[in-house]
């Protein structure tokens, strides 16, 4: 196949299970599954890989809490960037060729500090709660929590993401054939503020989101969500299900998909399509290999 430039956004099962507990051992086993499955696809590609944090970030601000102290979202974004960067690297770089260089670059991401996100929570992290739980905490910290999966979870506002600041050094990287690690996460969220400087937001983007704005950027040829599941299905949830294999964003856009798992990568899917005329991608991390060549997953393309 001639060379692709692919950006693979790997979902949050590629670090932590649901209902993992949160170990380093966990993630990193977790890291080399998904390292197994992306290295057959450096060969001869461009590759550029961003990545989940919910669990981590969500972790580090409840010990940050018991310790008694606060420390926003965006310092904890970027603690995780570094974190689940450097494990990628390691558990790549024992795959693929000791002369391909990788970089992981801390990503700064706009958003705008008047989307109406900010006044409606919705992104899960952190770890899971019973309901009394999750409201007794609710209560004592102020957060905002929501159902996720079988238990509750803390939500934080996720806006959409405008802007991506590292975009040159990460074009630079590519053209010396560096595997690149960035937007974890969805970015380091950041606004400008009243004073025209920038500065910090309290708020998570989602992954999917701005990885589909990172990969129209750096002009990429595929878009690969990597999660836990086949794909997109029709009647999910019934006897009926079935896999959507071959789809348009026409299609997509008909249909509706829970706000809080497939709707996102949808709607990123569905982004990027239209906005480049190139193809998208969802399926199973296992499967990757066969999502690049059209085989496996829900494989989303110009009308």
């Amino acid at each position: 196949m001639p060379r692709q430039r692919i950006v693979v956004a790997l979902g949050g099962n590629a670090l932590l299970r649901r209902g993992e507990p949160l170990t380093v051992e966990n993630q990193r086993r977790n890291v080399r599954v998904a390292a197994q499955a992306v290295a057959p696809i450096t060969e001869g590609n461009d590759i550029v890989i961003s990545h989940g944090n919910g669990p981590q970030v969500g972790m580090l601000a409840l010990q940050a809490a018991q310790a008694g102290n606060h420390t926003p979202l965006d310092v904890l974004g970027a603690e995780t960037e570094g974190m689940i960067g450097y494990m990628i690297e390691q558990e790549l770089g024992n795959l693929v060729p000791f002369e391909r260089p990788f970089a992981t670059m801390l990503t700064m991401v706009e958003v705008n500090p008047d989307d109406p996100a900010f006044t409606n929570p919705t992104k899960p992290i952190g770890p899971m709660y019973s309901e009394a739980e999750a409201k007794q905490l609710a209560a004592e910290r102020g957060w905002s929590v929501a159902p996720d999966g079988n238990g509750w979870r803390r939500v934080v506002p996720s806006p959409l993401p405008r802007r991506i600041f590292e975009l040159r050094p990460i074009r630079w990287l590519l053209e010396k054939n560096t595997i690149v690690i960035c937007g974890g996460g969805g970015g380091i969220p950041t606004v400008y503020g009243p004073d025209g400087k920038l500065m910090g937001a309290e708020v998570v983007i989602d992954k999917d989101r701005a990885s589909a704005v990172l990969a129209r950027e750096i002009g990429a040829d595929l878009f690969v969500m990597a999660t836990d599941v086949q794909g997109v299905f029709l009647d999910w949830g019934t006897s009926k299900h079935r896999l959507l294999r071959h789809t348009t964003p026409d299609e997509l856009r008909a249909l509706r998909f829970a706000s809080g798992s497939m709707g996102p990568k949808v709607e990123a899917a569905i982004a990027f399509v239209e906005e480049t005329g190139k193809r998208a991608a969802i399926g199973s991390l296992e499967e990757i290999g066969r999502i690049v060549t059209g085989d496996a997953g829900t494989i989303v393309e110009p009308a």
